[in-house]
């Protein structure tokens, strides 16, 4: 009997806003197909997110492939809809792995500029799975439901949103951590096979409220008293990043199944 089976999907068609939520999705070896596909970054064209301004977590994204488009719905009655036309080459560094995209024209720049209150700029990845933190090797992110179920414990909370942690797929039927004896094996999702290749540790994004932005939980500082030794790929460990070896459809409900 299958005991692991997928607890959520949720994807970032513009890295840095608003999760969307998704009952399937396609694997391929870049990635889950349409995340991350465009990025933001400030006037000196550094890479820009949540952990600066939290404002855009409430920004939603809705790409329109078959129309070519964008929508962008925000706070105050933000919205605004318009084809996605690109300029002018782009190089970004994502963490010192360059990323090389083009600026997205239109009015996109200026809505999400008056969101966070500083110059911003959109971008769209050249090569699918590129703006991915870790690029491809590291483009499926997986965390176990067990896992934030002791994180709350640590915590003194009720239950922690998922959403904190901007993870790809989520894991309902496993222990506390047990996602960490996954990395260096490989795991079935669904239709797909992913290469697990190391820990996802955490930065001050996660403390903030996914809806709002406003930080309203020291994640870190929890992780720190109960994780901050022990043996890991990143520091402040929380969920797995892999790369998918064989590409396949993943939807909600889907057998999980480590090899």
């Amino acid at each position: 009997m299958v005991s692991a089976r997928v607890a959520w999907l949720t994807i970032a068609p513009v890295k840095g806003l608003a999760l969307v939520a998704r009952d399937e999705i396609e694997l391929t070896g870049a990635g889950a197909r349409g995340d991350r596909r465009f990025h933001l970054v400030d006037a000196t064209g550094r890479l820009a997110n949540g952990k600066r301004f939290g404002g855009l977590f409430a920004v939603v994204p809705e790409v329109d492939d078959a129309a070519g488009t964008l929508r962008l719905r925000g706070p105050g009655g933000v919205d605004v809809t318009a084809p996605v036309e690109l300029g002018e080459p782009l190089l970004t560094s994502f963490y010192g792995r360059p990323v090389a995209g083009r600026l997205v024209s239109g009015p996109f720049a200026g809505a999400l500029s008056e969101i966070a209150g500083a110059e911003l700029r959109l971008v769209q990845a050249d090569a699918a799975g590129d703006a991915a933190d870790r690029g491809t090797d590291g483009a499926v992110t997986m965390l176990g439901t067990g896992s934030l179920e002791r994180l709350a414990v640590e915590g003194g909370v009720a239950a922690v949103d998922h959403r904190r942690f901007r993870m790809l797929v989520g894991v309902d039927g496993t222990a506390a951590h047990e996602e960490d004896a996954w990395i260096g094996s490989q795991v079935a999702v669904g239709e797909a096979v992913v290469e697990v290749t190391g820990n996802v540790g955490r930065c001050a994004v996660t403390t903030k409220n996914p809806d709002t932005g406003a930080v309203d939980l020291p994640t870190l500082a929890v992780l720190t008293r109960y994780r901050g030794v022990m043996e890991t790929t990143e520091p402040l460990p929380f969920g797995v990043s892999g790369r998918v070896v064989s590409a396949g459809r993943v939807a909600v409900g889907d057998a999980v199944l480590p090899a």
